[in-house]
């Protein structure tokens, strides 16, 4: 049997919001002592496997619509600089619409008085560039590959991580940033209420007649939001992320079609506001599914982003609001190991979840909204919502208000 290492917290899942978290917490330290933190992830990071290095013309088709808030944050741990390196793509304005009306929405970063609204980044760059001198911090390791198996507790207490490869790891608080579907979760036996929203997303990269002039587009049909989001390709700016929300049953209908129809279809669909679809990357689909943890943590185990909550793409905060989870724990561990309390201490965790759980489950709900109030196609559904859409658009105050909300500067 292998020896075992013992760390302060291990962060199981070495994504975004997992890796940000590390490098969060290896500023910490715990009665002057730095505190020893490990990062697992099942596979290993390898850079040249980036669409951005080994494909450059290629975009990795997932994306990320990054607020101002998780830009500074970025810019905080010195990851900014390594993300612009590679490309990342400012959007300074965004057109909203819907499809059953003249109903629209315009936001724009002037009105706020902010360079751009955010910035679309594919989220591989973003995990490259959060591994860029990972290894310079003598107090964060990260293990790769390390797929947890099992999980128990030996006598003093703490955790111990089982790889199925007999690697076993012992740490007082573990954290599990391992994604939607959590294995950490799954072995704790953490309870979640969840569904199926009925939508599968389509997602690919198009490249368009028309240059996307650094503007975000949604518009909300009747079977789901569809949008297109800017990326930087160079001088050209032609080439958009697509994210196209729809009920299973059209997403199976639309992924059988050969490209050209596809490219027809989305061209109709988003009524050729950039033109003709000139060309379009690999189609991919993904179902979605809302998940929400009725508690974040239990005795020495906390949950953070997508192990936590999932919820529906259409406003893009995803990612957004697993970075505010690494932040909200971070300030919390911060916190209470300045008062002499160990890693594990539940008050540490209960005021992580205090912060954390009121403000996903209402963005949760907001989106479900959403969802349900641009489904509905009574007429009088339809007519209040283009009229509400028209109306928020005229008024400043409550304009610039969302926008605020929305790029995290509230």
């Amino acid at each position: 049997m292998s020896e075992t290492e013992t760390f302060d917290v291990v962060i199981a899942g070495g994504g975004m919001v997992g890796t940000t978290l590390a490098r969060l917490l290896s500023d910490l330290d715990s009665k002057g002592n730095p505190l020893r933190v490990a990062l697992l992830d099942r596979a290993a990071f390898d850079k040249q496997r980036l669409p951005f290095v080994s494909q450059p013309e290629s975009f990795d088709p997932r994306v990320s619509a990054l607020t101002l808030a998780s830009k500074a944050l970025f810019q905080q741990l010195g990851v900014w600089q390594h993300i612009e390196a590679m490309r990342q793509c400012p959007y300074t304005d965004m057109d909203v619409w819907d499809a059953e009306g003249t109903g629209s929405i315009h936001f724009s970063a002037a009105e706020v008085q902010q360079a751009s609204l955010g910035s679309i980044v594919e989220n591989s760059i973003v995990t490259a560039a959060l591994y860029e001198d990972l290894d310079a911090k003598a107090n964060l390791r990260a293990i790769t590959p390390f797929n947890v198996s099992a999980i128990d507790r030996n006598d003093a207490g703490e955790y111990l991580l089982h790889a199925d490869d007999g690697k076993v790891l012992a740490t007082r608080l573990l954290v599990a940033a391992d994604g939607a579907n959590s294995k950490i979760r799954e072995l704790a036996g953490f309870h979640t209420r969840e569904w199926d929203y009925g939508h599968t997303a389509i997602v690919t990269t198009v490249c368009t007649e028309h240059p996307h002039k650094h503007t975000a587009w949604q518009r909300f049909i009747d079977t789901g939001p569809l949008a297109f989001l800017p990326l930087d390709s160079g001088a050209d700016q032609n080439r958009c992320s697509v994210v196209w929300s729809v009920v299973t049953a059209r997403a199976e209908q639309l992924m059988a079609l050969p490209n050209d129809a596809f490219m027809v279809e989305l061209g109709n669909a988003f009524e050729h506001r950039l033109g003709k679809i000139e060309r379009m990357e690999k189609r991919f689909q993904v179902p979605l599914r809302q998940r929400h943890a009725t508690e974040y943590f239990q005795d020495g185990i906390v949950l953070v982003g997508d192990a936590a909550h999932t919820i529906h793409p259409l406003a893009g905060q995803g990612v957004n609001l697993g970075l505010l989870d690494a932040m909200a724990l971070s300030e919390a561990l911060q916190a209470g190991l300045k008062t002499g309390r160990k890693v594990n201490d539940k008050r540490i965790l209960e005021r992580y979840q205090r912060q954390r759980k009121p403000h996903n489950l209402r963005m949760m709900w907001v989106m479900e909204g959403f969802k349900h109030l641009f489904a509905e196609q009574a007429p009088p559904a339809v007519w209040m919502r283009n009229f509400g859409l028209s109306a928020v658009n005229d008024v400043a105050p409550a304009k610039n208000l969302i926008i605020r909300h929305a790029i995290g500067m509230a």
